[in-house]
């Protein structure tokens, strides 16, 4: 069974990026270029795991965590900020405003699976090899 995917990302660049890098290690993809339709897309799809931009335009990805988590049927999926914001403090607050983990920007695609899967219960990694 094929994990579930939903990037939330805005750059049409990094979106391709994460996009074949996910189809090609087996993912199904969502795709959302904004927070709004990456809430929209998250409550209809439930994906097993999001990866989320924090400068989304008309709303950031930190409150885009936030409401996120608000759904409590999207409880046990793991966020995965994966952003350019990089500063001292940023990771942090990724973390709190609802994000599992945190990748920054530019990915390094030889590794990036690898660290995103790091984030995950062994539930899901389970299902991954089904």
């Amino acid at each position: 069974m094929k994990l579930k995917a939903l990037i939330i990302e805005d750059n049409e660049q990094n979106m391709y990026m994460l996009n074949f890098l996910l189809i090609n290690n087996g993912y199904e993809v969502i795709q959302a270029f904004n927070g709004l339709d990456g809430l929209k897309a998250a409550h209809e799809e439930i994906p097993d795991v999001i990866l989320l931009d924090i400068q989304l335009p008309e709303m950031s990805g930190y409150d885009v965590a936030r409401q996120l988590r608000s759904n409590h049927e999207l409880d046990h999926v793991p966020i995965v900020a994966v952003t350019s914001h990089a500063m001292v403090g940023d990771r942090e607050k990724a973390i709190e405003s609802g994000a599992t983990g945190y990748i920054e920007k530019p990915i390094d695609p030889d590794n990036f699976i690898k660290r995103l899967e790091s984030y995950y219960t062994s539930e899901l990694n389970q299902r991954k090899q089904l």
